[in-house]
């Protein structure tokens, strides 16, 4: 099967040797992504403002790849401080109220910067065009 990949350009991509996001067949995959910028962070201190940093920054790679949110099936949002979850929550509601995926939410002890508060990770399926 054929792949498509997506990338942002994070410096991390080529180190580590991933993508933001791969398409294959009907399946799209989107890496955990993070509140960066041209390697800054978003929204320091704003767990909202992170997190829809990072929902705009999955919804662009699944509209490149022929998607949308409303093919999202499935999202799994890391955060460092749970405490923060309406936060968090509101930002995820607002892009998929509608759409309802299986979502999880957990606490990990850090994310690749201190400043981050969340990475999320986003699973879709769409028709086969």
């Amino acid at each position: 099967m054929t792949r498509t990949r997506v990338y942002t350009g994070s410096p991390w991509e080529p180190l580590v040797g991933y993508c933001r996001a791969i398409r294959v067949g009907n399946r799209i995959e989107v890496a955990g992504t993070t509140a960066m910028k041209d390697g800054e962070v978003v929204g320091v201190g704003n767990p909202y403002e992170q997190a829809r940093f990072v929902l705009q920054t999955i919804e662009q790679a699944l509209r490149e790849l022929g998607a949308g949110m409303s093919d999202v099936i499935r999202t799994r949002m890391y955060v460092t401080d749970i405490a923060l979850w309406e936060e968090f929550g509101r930002a995820h509601g607002e892009f998929f109220r509608e759409v309802q995926p299986a979502a999880t939410m957990v606490e990990v002890k850090a994310l690749i910067d201190p400043r981050l508060m969340i990475e999320i990770e986003a699973e879709a399926l769409i028709s086969e065009s």
